[in-house]
């Protein structure tokens, strides 16, 4: 439950903030010029505010969309990211989130207008390219959808653009605004997926690998399309048999025509961020190896990437074409 909403005077009668508020009527409203001033805080502690986060509603000013890192794509030429959100709802212990930013307080940007002029000038720009948006980013894409109403607002945008991919990242249950409006074919929601027993160790506040897989037929049996995104892969005991198990089932619950394209990627950490996550969680067993620093990226040895990638990779593509199959790398 939010007990405490940040407000920035600039958007403090925004329609959409009154939305969001609306939401919340039990909690304490506080006015601020920026949003800065309460999010990037000296001396916060992340692990602290993450058990009772508060909410800033805010006005997004620059770097709407933004190119993708390299390496990360799922096969179009460009590839941007937009984020109507900072911080997520779920504590993944992996969450690169919490080496980012020293505040676990969710960030809203209420300005969806802006959002779209900045996609539609990125869209005009690069006119005649094969394109890919990802939302979700920054923030879970979906997992405040009953709040935001951002995916109903950005589908709309991309209905007009039925040849530019939108992918929306999630672990979320949401079904809406999916199952109350028209599919759309260059629209990929995607799941990241994780071994069960992997899963409940390190997901936290999330929903079930089973509940995300029944979410994830219920929407393809609706016709939209499915990205599924192992990302990242964890090595541990058992972790083929595991894994194995995982795609197995996968596979045998989603019509492969749903199926829009498979992502995998191996536990990593810029070093720096690394060490901000150790001194939050030093005993974490995930953190205690095999990791080594690979030129500044803290991530498994070599070795045992390349052989979860291959033995991954090698299982799905008994079901699906290798040029479906991605490999995140940043």
């Amino acid at each position: 439950m939010i007990e405490t909403i940040y407000i920035e005077k600039k958007i403090k009668n925004h329609p959409r903030a009154d939305f969001i508020l609306s939401k919340f009527k039990k909690a304490r409203l506080i006015e601020i010029d920026r949003y800065s001033e309460i999010f990037n805080k000296r001396n916060q502690n992340f692990k602290i505010q993450k058990s009772r986060p508060d909410l800033i509603l805010a006005h997004k000013e620059s770097g709407l969309v933004l190119p993708t890192p390299d390496g990360f794509g799922i096969g179009n030429s460009k590839n941007f990211y937009f984020s109507h959100m900072y911080n997520c709802i779920y504590d993944c212990r992996y969450c690169f989130l919490q080496g980012m930013y020293s505040s676990a307080n969710y960030v809203i940007f209420v300005n969806f207008e802006d959002f779209d002029n900045a996609l539609e000038k990125v869209i005009r720009e690069n006119e005649g390219s094969k394109m890919t948006f990802f939302s979700g980013y920054d923030c879970d894409s979906l997992a405040l959808e009953n709040v935001t109403g951002f995916a109903k607002h950005i589908l709309g945008l991309f209905r007009k653009y039925p040849k530019i991919d939108l992918e929306f990242r999630t672990k979320s249950l949401q079904k809406e605004p999916f199952i109350s409006v028209k599919n759309m074919d260059n629209i990929i929601i995607a799941y990241s997926l994780m071994p069960d027993i992997i899963s409940s160790a390190l997901d936290n506040k999330t929903p079930t690998i089973a509940k995300r897989i029944d979410n994830m037929t219920n929407l393809a049996s609706k016709g939209w399309k499915i990205g599924l995104r192992f990302d990242p892969l964890i090595h541990g005991k058992d972790w083929k048999e595991l894994y194995q198990e995982l795609l197995e089932t996968v596979f045998k619950s989603i019509p492969l025509s749903a199926i829009h394209s498979v992502s995998l990627g191996s536990l990593r950490f810029p070093k720096q961020m690394f060490k901000d996550i150790l001194k939050l969680y030093p005993e974490e067993k995930l953190f205690s190896g095999p990791l080594f620093n690979n030129s500044g990226v803290v991530s498994y040895d070599q070795e045992i990437e390349a052989e979860m990638t291959s033995f991954c990779t090698k299982l799905i593509n008994k079901h699906i074409d290798k040029s479906r199959i991605f490999k995140c790398s940043i």
